[in-house]
């Protein structure tokens, strides 16, 4: 009888640790030392150190993936984290809390999957994605606000994102084969849009890139087109045995203007802070834009 129990008692936690394997885990990190030290101030946070906590979050990390545990890393901030127990009426000073205000940023806030990277690259690598979707959801915002235009009475923000969505079309097609990396900056009101785009071709294929990385590039681009803003796109070719090709747009009353190739080379060889001149980039060959506006097409 007791041996049929120890093998029911075995079993069982056999099948738990299966079932764990196949539950996925979020983990809230408070990337900077100014959150963390925002959250120093509630009695239930027990770390004291943002680097020993940092080392904590990486040994957490590393021991659900040896678990086999698929695991979710959400920035946490200690802003935000407040506002949502205020609106559920919640004390932030509690562990629950804290779970709780994660698993909600793991769903619709800034995240990545934990893939064995060392803290040291995850935690600029969760920043960037938080700054990426802030300027998506910021462009989408500026250009649900815009309405319908007064002349022609279109919806001002889907047409642009129409237009951009072609744009890019056609500035990969001329483009040709390659790993091109393109840059759309935009600047607003409360801060500078900017896009990156990363897309391979072949000689034979069309251009393949990620769905939310075209989605957010031509979004931050449509801002730009639809309020009249500067700026503009740059795009780098990448092929093997060959120097990288760089090439520049500047956004001109909702439309992107090429750049000479002397435009391209003083952009790229110009100080943004101080104006001085800096060196060429070595095996890189300066061009002109080409021509990807359609005709008769901006209202």
């Amino acid at each position: 009888m007791a041996h049929t129990k120890s093998t029911k008692h075995h079993k069982s936690k056999t099948m738990r640790r299966a079932l764990r394997r196949e539950t996925p885990s979020t983990v809230g990190l408070l990337a900077d030392e100014q959150d963390f030290a925002a959250m120093t101030g509630y009695e239930t946070f027990v770390f004291d150190d943002h680097t020993a906590y940092l080392q904590e979050v990486e040994g957490l990390l590393r021991a659900l993936a040896a678990q086999g545990v698929h695991t979710t890393v959400a920035l946490f901030d200690p802003e935000d984290f407040l506002e949502f127990c205020r609106a559920a009426g919640i004390d932030p000073d509690t562990a629950e809390s804290r779970t709780r205000f994660t698993a909600e940023v793991a769903v619709c806030g800034a995240s990545l999957p934990y893939t064995g990277q060392p803290i040291d690259s995850l935690v600029p690598l969760l920043i960037n994605e938080a700054v990426r979707q802030t300027t998506w959801e910021y462009a989408t915002l500026l250009l649900a606000r815009l309405g319908n235009c007064a002349e022609c009475g279109e919806d001002i923000g889907r047409e642009a994102l129409g237009r951009a969505s072609r744009l890019v079309s056609r500035l990969l097609e001329q483009a040709g084969p390659g790993s091109h990396h393109l840059v759309c900056s935009v600047p607003a009101e409360e801060e500078q849009l900017l896009a990156v785009l990363h897309a391979e071709r072949t000689v034979d294929e069309p251009a393949h890139l990620t769905e939310a990385g075209g989605a957010e590039f031509v979004t931050v681009l449509a801002a730009g087109i639809a309020v009249e803003s500067t700026g503009g796109v740059v795009l780098r070719t990448t092929e093997p045995g060959v120097p990288d090709r760089l090439h520049g747009w500047r956004l001109h009353q909702g439309r992107l203007v090429a750049l000479t190739a002397g435009e391209v080379f003083s952009a790229y060889c110009t100080d943004a802070g101080t104006g001085d001149p800096v060196s060429p980039e070595p095996g890189v060959e300066y061009c002109p834009g080409f021509d990807i506006e359609e005709p008769d097409t901006h209202h």
